[in-house]
């Protein structure tokens, strides 16, 4: 199978029911712990093309305290800005991103990670 990456929280139930439901299906993630190692800003950008956003801020928790207190909902902000937050505040990242095969999806209910298989 194809090799396929988690970014993962254990400490989110979500992110650990995510892992469940892969591993049901024998699908053995890499697990990226991104609060210890945050993604880099050429990786967040390849993430955002693999969830087919068009706009960092559907990757972020707005409801994160850094969000409102960095002033991420201002409108003026570029794209690199948000995705410099992203990397500097990997709390902000929306969890779990499962990728495979090119492709990522954010596992919000968890079961949207089985999409992608």
């Amino acid at each position: 199978m194809t090799p396929s990456t988690l970014y993962y929280n254990a400490n989110c139930s979500k992110c650990r029911a995510a892992l469940a439901l892969l591993q049901e299906r024998g699908v053995e993630p890499t697990l990226v712990a991104y609060l210890e190692q945050p993604p880099t800003l050429a990786a967040l950008t390849v993430l955002l093309k693999q969830l087919g956003f068009a706009d960092a801020r559907q990757l972020m928790r707005p409801g994160e305290a850094e969000y409102a207190a960095l002033g991420l909902d201002d409108p003026g902000l570029s794209q690199e800005a948000l995705l410099e937050a992203l990397a500097k505040h990997p709390r902000l990242i929306e969890r779990p991103v499962f990728v495979n095969q090119g492709r990522a999806v954010i596992g919000r209910p968890p079961e949207k990670v089985l999409d992608i298989l």
